[in-house]
């Protein structure tokens, strides 16, 4: 594993690279990560002046627009899976109007995965989420929350997780 120094305490002029701890002779200055370090000739391609030229002259054969381009590709890409994936659906209408039952329904502690379990037993009973939402009488996107293991940031009862447990036979509380 790699070493890092902020230098030896008699200013340096050592035999051994102060990022990968090789002996070599031909030691030279770099920064690395901020550090002003003695390093070896396979240890200065790591130099912070080495990757930036490497990045400017579209270095590991990568255009130098695509890196220009890397936050707003990421920023789209995040954004689309956002889309297809929300977090929340925008319904905070029964909170508003029944506001959250904790104290009627408490909700217990659940097993690690356990919207993955649900979703996966929904499937293997032959089940849309919709046609078990109405089996259980409950909202679809409360169904949903449970499956995007969010049950708690919904407002979801003890009682849905019960119901779960029993319709799908699958264990969801500790």
């Amino acid at each position: 594993m790699a070493k890092y120094s902020t230098g030896s305490s008699s200013g340096g002029g050592g035999t051994n690279c102060e990022l990968c701890g090789a002996e070599s002779d031909s030691l030279r200055r770099a920064t690395v990560a901020g550090a002003d370090l003695e390093v070896c000739p396979s240890c200065a391609p790591h130099s912070d002046e080495q990757k930036q030229r490497s990045r400017r002259s579209g270095g590991s054969g990568s255009s130098g627009s695509r890196s220009q381009d890397e936050p707003n590709r990421k920023k789209k890409a995040a954004q689309n899976v956002a889309r297809a994936n929300p977090i929340w659906d925008g319904d905070s209408e029964h909170w508003e109007k029944e506001g959250t039952n904790y104290d009627d329904d408490p909700l217990p502690y659940l097993v690690s995965g356990y919207g993955e379990r649900v979703e996966a037993a929904r499937q293997e009973a032959g089940l849309k989420r919709e046609e078990l939402a109405e089996e259980l009488g409950c909202r679809e996107s409360d169904l949903l929350a449970v499956e995007q293991g969010r049950a708690t940031q919904a407002g979801v009862g003890g009682g849905l997780i019960t119901a779960l447990e029993s319709v799908l036979e699958v264990e969801l509380a500790e």
